[in-house]
Formats: C-alpha cells, structure tokens, sequence
C-alpha cells in the first residue's frame, strides 16, 4: 500500500472519528439542556406553588355571612342592650376561655341588668384561638353557635347558658354540636329547625374566622378583655379590683347628667345609633 493511501485512510478514519466525538458532545449537551430544563420547571413550579400558598395564607378572611343585627366592621360585633345607651361595655370572649365562664358566673346577671336599664351597650367580640393551643374546635364550634343564635335573636340569653356550663379548658364539649343544641333547648324559642341547621352546617365559619383575625390585629392577648368606654376595667380599673359593686359604680359614674337608652326585649336590638357604637370607641391597634 502507498504512503498516500495509508495517509488518506487514516484521515478519513480521524475524521469518522472526530464526527462520532462530536456527535457524542452534542448528545451528552442536549441531555445537560433536557435535564436542567426538567429541573428549571420543576423548581419554577414550586416557587409558583409555593406563593399561590402563601397569598392563601395570608390573604384576609371575609365572612361569606355575617349574622343579622350585628355590627361595626365587616360587621364582627355582636351588640346586646339599649344601641343609645350612654355607655359601651366591650368585651372579647372564647368560649372554652375558663377566666371567661369565672368572669360570666359572676358578672351576667349585673351586665344584664345595667343592659335592661339603658345603663349600657354591651359588644361582643367571640374569639376562638384557645382552639389552637389546646386540642379541640369547642371554641369555633361554640362561637358559631353564638352567632346563630345572634342571627335567632337570641344572642344573650344562649350566651349566659353557654357559660354557666361551660366544661374544663381541656374538655373539647362545645366541639361536639349535640351538646351545643341540648343547651339551647333551655333558651324559650330557639331551638328551632334554622338554629339546628345554622348550627350543623357551621353556617358562621367564615365571620367566626374574620372575628379571630381582627382580634389577632388588635393589642389584646387574653380574655376576657373587658372595656367601659375603650378603658380597660379588667381585673382592675384604676387600683381598683372589678367586683358587680364597682362596675354599676364606674357605669353610674360614667353615665352622670347622661339620658339613658330604651333597652329592648332580653337585650336584642338593632344595629345601634350613632352615639353609642364602637365607632366612637375604637380598640387599640397593635403595636
């Protein structure tokens, strides 16, 4: 064989091989291409997913219904008492808060009373974040309640009963509903088909949530939080311990040269007048 032949088939040999080594770059790059590609997308999913759960999270609860006659913002307050009355008692409750049932055994009668001589206006904040330290849904389960009976019109007479039986902190009772609607069979007229049903379909869910939020934006961190005319009265109010005694004497003395409210039936009425909503006496914001 001649020097050219063996030149020219070694060349072409070099170039076969060549083209395999190039071909073989090109397929390992396009796979690189493929698989960080894959790669790209996935996380690219993920973040996407992962803002889409966040903007969930973050994003404001807004009651789908809220129940009837209440009021102030997104109207999360539940008035009871005379809505012209000189004075507004405010006040936020869990339903499984022990220091609240303590506060409610001894108190209800007396703010009952000074509701039904157009001494007060009493709103009701029903939180429900004892359900999160402690295992249960006593506290949504039995604010949901609470606002059905609201939305019967029988908010304050449902609200005393549910107290003075209220079961240890650690006993989930108000999560069952069973519970919940034999112990409104002791209000006259509200164990009713639309309170059994506001009640199992857990028809509040959404204002239940949307009344906890706003309690987490306010500056309050326990209940009960009890305010006469945005001061804080509870456990003290001004050195002084808070006894039913001293809360008609702090009430009368606020109300001095004051006309009183028209209370109405049990303590239901209407969204109140201009003079007496929580409008005029704003909670704290957080800080």
């Amino acid at each position: 064989m001649s020097e050219k032949n063996r030149e020219g088939k070694r060349t072409a040999r070099e170039r076969m091989l060549e083209q395999r080594a190039a071909e073989e770059t090109s397929s390992r790059r396009r796979k690189k291409l493929i698989v960080g590609g894959s790669v790209l997308a996935v996380i690219a999913a993920a973040v996407i997913a992962g803002v889409v759960v966040q903007n969930q999270r973050s994003k404001p609860e807004t009651p789908v219904a809220a129940p009837a006659g209440t009021i102030g913002d997104k109207n999360l307050v539940i008035p009871v008492g005379a809505g012209n009355a000189p004075s507004v008692l405010t006040v936020y409750e869990d339903p499984r808060c022990p220091a609240c049932g303590t506060f409610e055994r001894e108190f209800s009668s007396t703010v009952d009373q000074l509701e039904d001589a157009g001494k007060i206006f009493t709103n009701y904040h029903i939180v429900s974040f004892i359900d999160r330290a402690v295992p249960g849904k006593g506290s949504r389960t039995g604010a949901n309640a609470l606002g059905c009976a609201q939305d019967s019109g029988h908010f304050r007479d449902f609200h005393d009963v549910l107290y003075r039986n209220q079961p240890d902190e650690t006993n989930d009772a108000f999560g069952d509903k069973a519970v919940l609607l034999n112990l409104a069979k002791q209000v006259n007229g509200l164990d009713t088909p639309e309170f059994q049903s506001c009640v199992k379909d857990g028809k509040f869910g959404g204002w239940v949530s949307a009344v906890q939020q706003d309690f987490d934006k306010s500056s309050f961190k326990s209940t009960p939080t009890v305010l006469l005319n945005g001061q804080p009265i509870y456990p003290k109010n001004a050195g002084e311990e808070i006894t039913p005694a001293n809360l008609v004497k702090w009430v009368d003395a606020a109300n001095e040269g004051k006309q009183l409210g028209t209370a109405g039936s049990h303590g239901q009425t209407p969204a109140p007048t201009s003079t007496a909503s929580e409008a005029n006496n704003p909670s704290p914001a957080a800080g």
